[in-house]
This record gives C-alpha cells, sequence and structure tokens, in this order.
C-alpha cells in the first residue's frame, strides 16, 4: 500500500448478473495495489471474495487514463481476482456506474467512463433500474484458412473457435450440451496459443431459441465465473453472424438474449457496428477493510 498503509479504508461490494467485485473509492489515486493484495481481497475465504477489483479514480489522477480526462471524467482500474491488470469489463462497468449514482458523483443518464480499452458510454435507467454500456465496435477474426483454425478442449471434447475481440480478447465455441466442457475448473486449452499470446477468455455456448443463446465462461485470470458482460457480447456477435444477420449490412440493429449462470442480458448490435449490453447493477454491502489484509 502506499501512505495511507494500516489505515481502513472503505470499500463496496457489488455484482452484475453476479459477475461479483470489491469496489475500491480511490479518487485521488494515492493507493496502490499490487497483484497480491488484490488477490488477497478477492480470495472467497480469506478475503472479501470477488472476481475482481474496481478500483475508482477520477481520470486526471491516473497515468493511464489523463488523456481521456476531457472526455471522462472517472476512470476504471479493472483488475482480475489473481492481481492481472484488464482491458475491460462489462459487467465491471455497469457495477461503476452504480457505485458513482449511489455515491452522488453522477445522476441517471448518460455517463462516459475511462477503461483501458478506451471511453465507455452508459446509460443508469432511474430508480435504479438497468444499465446500458455502449461497448465498442466487434472485432471478428477469420484466418487464412478459415475460423475453424483456432480450437479450444475441454473434459476430452474439442471444438473450433471463433475469435472475438470486444477489447479484450474471446474464443467462442457452440457446443451441443453447457455441461460438456466440464468443470472449468482449470484453464481450457486454445490452439494454437498464439492466436491469444496475452491469454484469452473462453465462451461455452448453446441456443435456447430464436436470438436467444445461453452460455458458461472461463475468465482470463478469474476461472468459470457467473457471468462475462464482455464475454456476452461477443458470444452475441459470433451467434448472430452464425444465424446470418450482419446489421452493417442489413441495415437493422439485432438484439439477442444471452442467459449467463448468474442472470440474463440484452445485447443488441446497431447498424453501425456500436454493441449495447444492458443489464442489472447491484450494491450489496460497503465497509472498511482491516489493514491486516494487506500486509
Amino acid at each position: 500500500m502506499s501512505s495511507t498503509a494500516g489505515v481502513p479504508f472503505p470499500f463496496l461490494k457489488g455484482h452484475g448478473t453476479e459477475n461479483d467485485f470489491v469496489i475500491i473509492p480511490d479518487p485521488d489515486g494515492e493507493l496502490d495495489l499490487p497483484p497480491a493484495v488484490v488477490a488477497r481481497l478477492c480470495d472467497r475465504r480469506a478475503g472479501i471474495g470477488a472476481d475482481g477489483v474496481l478500483r475508482v479514480v477520477r481520470s486526471a489522477a491516473h497515468p493511464e487514463a489523463k488523456a481521456m480526462a476531457a472526455e471522462a471524467e472517472w476512470f476504471m482500474d479493472y483488475r482480475n481476482s489473481d492481481g492481472s491488470v484488464a482491458e475491460m469489463c462489462g459487467n465491471g462497468a455497469r457495477v461503476f456506474a452504480r457505485y458513482l449514482e449511489r455515491a452522488g458523483l453522477v445522476e441517471p443518464g448518460d455517463l462516459a467512463i475511462a477503461t483501458r480499452a478506451g471511453v465507455r458510454r452508459a446509460h443508469i435507467a432511474k430508480n435504479g433500474g438497468p444499465v446500458t454500456i455502449a461497448m465498442g465496435a466487434a472485432e471478428l477474426h477469420t484466418s487464412a484458412r478459415g475460423a475453424d483454425e483456432i480450437t479450444v478442449s475441454a473434459a476430452g471434447h474439442t471444438w473450433p473457435v471463433r475469435k472475438v475481440g470486444m477489447g479484450n480478447p474471446h474464443a467462442v465455441a457452440f457446443v451441443t450440451d453447457l455441461a460438456d466442457p466440464g468443470p472449468l475448473q482449470e484453464a481450457p486449452v486454445v490452439r494454437p496459443a498464439a492466436a491469444y499470446p496475452e491469454g484469452v477468455n473462453v465462451e461455452f455456448v448453446v441456443s435456447r431459441g430464436p436470438r436467444h443463446v445461453a452460455l458458461r465462461v472461463h475468465e482470463r485470470g478469474a476461472g468459470e465465473t457467473r457471468s462475462c458482460g464482455t464475454g456476452a457480447c461477443a458470444v452475441m456477435v459470433a451467434a448472430a453472424r452464425r444465424d446470418g444477420h450482419d446489421p452493417r449490412q442489413d441495415g437493422a440493429p439485432v438484439t439477442y438474449t444471452v442467459e449467463v449462470p448468474g442472470g440474463q442480458l440484452e445485447i443488441t448490435e446497431r447498424t453501425d457496428g456500436e454493441i449495447e449490453m444492458t443489464g442489472p447493477a447491484v450494491i450489496v454491502a460497503e465497509g472498511r477493510i482491516d489493514p491486516g489484509l494487506l500486509v
């Protein structure tokens, strides 16, 4: 920690479709959160427990966000539960927006959030309603030999992968049954490894009906989680292309319902390629962290 070491500091706990986070208000960027501290905070037995940490910092006070300060006052410094830094977290962005509203730092309505993947636009519905995040456009990758060149293996099965970027990397595999990948206690094996040099989030997907899919996800740096917002967006785009929908060519937006183990998200791809994710964001607790947890 920084010069605040030894002094209890505040935290909140929140979740978006049960993807849960420890929220650390640090508006002036005074706290140092090394990977080991983040991992202890996220430990579900010896810490607070979470899939990741959301540090709330004014963009002007953070070296990675200063260039975005004129456009977005607040920077979402997101860390995975193992302490590694992540570019973006869709569920985290909704919870981040909810915290800012709860703290009286913003009003319901439109909001810009600085992230390592760039500025993301949010809309907070009134009276505790859902939060919508404009997630940017998806980047779909197809190799010269076709998308099936990349595969993922788990529980003795292997599937072709659709590689999708949502500011962070995703490998989307369509499966027959969500039980097929097994317990996902270890990261699925993606080949070739060079396809994702910085690791990857892996989504296993089944169809539930027209424009309706369900998924399980193994998140890079966190393991299997109850939800992944960027993953839900990646899955929606991959499913839409599989089903023959491309809003940029069709001239009409398309919306899919995406079920995750922790709830349900509505994902829309607009005609300009922007992906919008709408879902709940809930703050469940707040308190103070004993400095002994950080030693």
